[in-house]
């Protein structure tokens, strides 16, 4: 029943061993063609559930040892996802809350046993990641530290976020690796997000730039970065407001990916965008971006309401710089 015309067609007439045998052969070699897909529609599930579910519930040693075993069931992989996730839920409620001993508990708990199980795979990619990983202790030996000396929120915060952007790069390269055959994914999205935010612009718009690059005209592009729960705290306020805009017009949008989700090129044409208008760029770069957005939103399926809405929104302040930009020229004269 799942399978494509052409092979679920065989099984009309099984009537000999042999027409059998060819219309499970057939049915065999297309599960093993789409496999791959298949687990990346599970890790894009896991992906969007995980922020979402860590928001809305209390998160507690016990609950993060449950999460970090059912989900290397799923894909080791998500070790790290995992991993950032929390750093940044819990970046969300220091300045709530401050950095109660709950919180630091879940954080020995994840860096700790994400460490240790990593440390027992000897794949090279894993031994990567595993490397990414110690990274981790270092950053939670100095949370606890400044933690005891009473340091000030705000860099307590800093250094979760910059930890979590290690490990969701260490995501992205894994992702490459294991789903590269399918599409092309770029593996510094989140980096470039993590620099525009902190106001570093020249790198940003250089890591952006070559991302659009890579993407604008990739045959498939799967990769999305998640826009809900601890990662809404990576996003500039244009783009935080406007995914509540669409929260208000239809709350229902909570529970849907399609408007929590922004793909890499969305993203990094965004940034691109951003990062020209921060930087006093040419009307003629300007206008160039344009004819990228515009191509883009051709290239993106209708149903990605959050990619349609911020590649609108970025074509809105392309226009308006060059509106500027053009009247001050012809007043000029």
């Amino acid at each position: 029943m799942l399978c494509p015309d052409n092979v679920s067609s065989l099984f009309n007439d099984v009537s000999t061993t042999m027409k059998l045998q060819n219309a499970v052969s057939a049915a065999v070699n297309w599960r093993q063609s789409t496999a791959l897909e298949d687990t990346w529609n599970t890790l894009h599930l896991a992906e969007v559930f995980i922020p979402r579910q860590l928001s809305r519930s209390s998160l507690m040693v016990r609950s993060c040892v449950c999460w970090m075993t059912e989900l290397a069931k799923t894909d080791i992989n998500l070790a790290a996802y995992f991993s950032a996730a929390v750093f940044l839920h819990v970046a969300q409620k220091i300045p709530k809350i401050g950095l109660a001993d709950v919180l630091m508990d879940v954080l020995a708990t994840v860096t700790g046993q994400c460490n240790s199980e990593l440390s027992l795979s000897k794949s090279t990619k894993l031994r990567k990641f595993a490397a990414n990983g110690s990274q981790s202790s270092m950053t939670f030996t100095t949370i606890k530290l400044s933690s005891s000396t009473n340091q000030n929120a705000s860099e307590l915060v800093e250094l979760l976020q910059q930890s979590a952007v290690q490990h969701l790069t260490a995501y992205r390269q894994l992702q490459a690796l294991d789903f590269g055959p399918i599409a092309t994914i770029v593996t510094t999205d989140f980096e470039a997000l993590y620099a525009y935010t902190h106001g570093n612009y020249q790198r940003c718009m250089q890591i952006s730039t070559q991302n659009v690059c890579t993407l604008l005209y990739a045959v498939q592009m799967i990769t999305n970065v998640v826009a809900c729960g601890g990662f809404m705290q990576l996003l500039d306020d244009d783009t935080v407001s406007l995914i509540a805009l669409t929260l208000i017009v239809n709350p229902k949008c909570r529970s849907n990916s399609y408007t929590s989700c922004i793909s890499q090129l969305t993203l990094s044409l965004y940034l691109m965008t951003q990062c020209q208008l921060k930087l006093r760029h040419s009307v003629t770069s300007l206008a160039q971006t344009l004819v990228y957005i515009e191509f883009a939103q051709r290239r993106r399926s209708a149903k990605w309401t959050l990619d349609h809405l911020t590649l609108k929104l970025t074509k809105h302040k392309a226009l308006t710089y060059i509106t500027e930009m053009t009247m001050i020229a012809f007043n000029s004269l």
